[in-house]
């Protein structure tokens, strides 16, 4: 009976203190992949000069896993490189411009350039850009996301 109560303290004393280790979840924090609504929010994201990394996703299992790898990453770059998660089913014409047939896959944004040759435009209002697009196909991690940013020469990191 003695024996019972230390080995429930001791458990108990290491799931508090080894959460991760023993099958508990990591929290990530607050949920920071943003969710797309508009090409138009999509745009103002890019022009906050930040890496845009987006997942097209379609309803599956692996998505749920995408989402989870997408979370913790996000949490761990958080203030320099901006994670969306696009849902194919619900904004179509955006999926279908990528030209991929494949779900889900990711893919970097980043660097927008004003057009030189705006060309011929029916509204004067609307100004055309060249933003730099990087397929993703390294390991869906934290890990993958961290060689990938290093290997391409995006900064996700302060330099110091």
């Amino acid at each position: 009976m003695e024996e019972t109560r230390f080995f429930d303290k001791m458990m108990i004393n290491l799931r508090s203190t080894c959460k991760y280790y023993t099958g508990y979840p990591k929290d990530p924090g607050p949920l920071r992949v943003i969710h797309f609504s508009s090409e138009r929010e999509f745009v103002q994201l890019l022009h906050e000069g930040h890496p845009v990394v987006v997942a097209f996703t379609i309803r599956s299992n692996y998505s749920r896993h995408l989402d989870r790898v997408l979370e913790e990453a996000a949490a761990e770059f958080h203030p320099r490189v901006k994670f969306m998660r696009v849902e194919c089913p619900k904004y179509p014409g955006f999926c279908i411009s990528r030209q991929r047939t494949e779900y889900p896959f990711v893919e970097i944004f980043y660097s927008p350039e004003q057009v030189a040759n705006q060309g011929r435009v029916a509204d004067p209002n609307i100004t055309k850009y060249s933003v730099k697009v990087l397929p993703f196909n390294y390991d869906l991690s934290s890990y993958g996301f961290r060689e990938y940013f290093k290997r391409h020469g995006l900064q996700p990191y302060d330099p110091k």
